[in-house]
């Protein structure tokens, strides 16, 4: 197993065996709950030095996903054009979260959410595994929906362990 299949393996281990995109709304769901609970002020605790805030990692969780479904977008309508990476610490850095409100920030997120669950509950079972090349890996339509899934469960846990238990 390469490294990115070990990489992306951690997150697709976190997928429900439910319906994977109903688990994009349920998770989506969870996150949209936690944040709508915090504070301005909580929305700017990180649990250690160094760590993002938790406004900022909602950013992440927006950016991400946006990154994730322009990809399946893209190889989703047949696209060989080989996508990059990115850097999510330098997306972070540059992100301004905190000088954002939590309202804002959550508003975008849902708006994110629901426009990936509507994107990824249309496409057919052959269009779900056409692939395509992102940051030099290949990917299918399908796999990138159930990162977004994972990715998004990965924080929440996170968000549980290490944030949640020190506010």
């Amino acid at each position: 197993m390469t490294d990115f299949e070990k990489y992306i393996q951690r997150y697709l281990d976190l997928v429900p065996d439910e319906e994977w995109i109903d688990a994009l709304d349920t998770s989506g769901g969870k996150t949209f709950g936690i944040f709508s609970d915090l504070t301005e002020e909580q929305g700017l605790f990180a649990y250690d030095n160094g760590k993002w805030t938790l406004k900022e990692l909602l950013q992440h969780l927006i950016d991400t996903e946006k990154v994730f479904a322009y990809r399946a977008m893209t190889f989703a309508r047949q696209d060989q054009t080989e996508l990059p990476g990115f850097d999510e610490e330098l997306w972070a850095k540059n992100s301004h979260a905190n000088d954002r409100s939590l309202e804002n920030l959550i508003d975008e997120f849902s708006f994110v959410r629901k426009g990936s669950i509507l994107f990824f509950d249309d496409l057919s079972e052959e269009v779900l595994q056409l692939k395509g090349a992102a940051n030099g890996n290949a990917l299918s339509v399908e796999t990138i929906g159930k990162l977004i899934v994972g990715h998004n469960i990965h924080h929440l846990n996170i968000i549980e362990e290490r944030y949640l238990s020190k506010l």
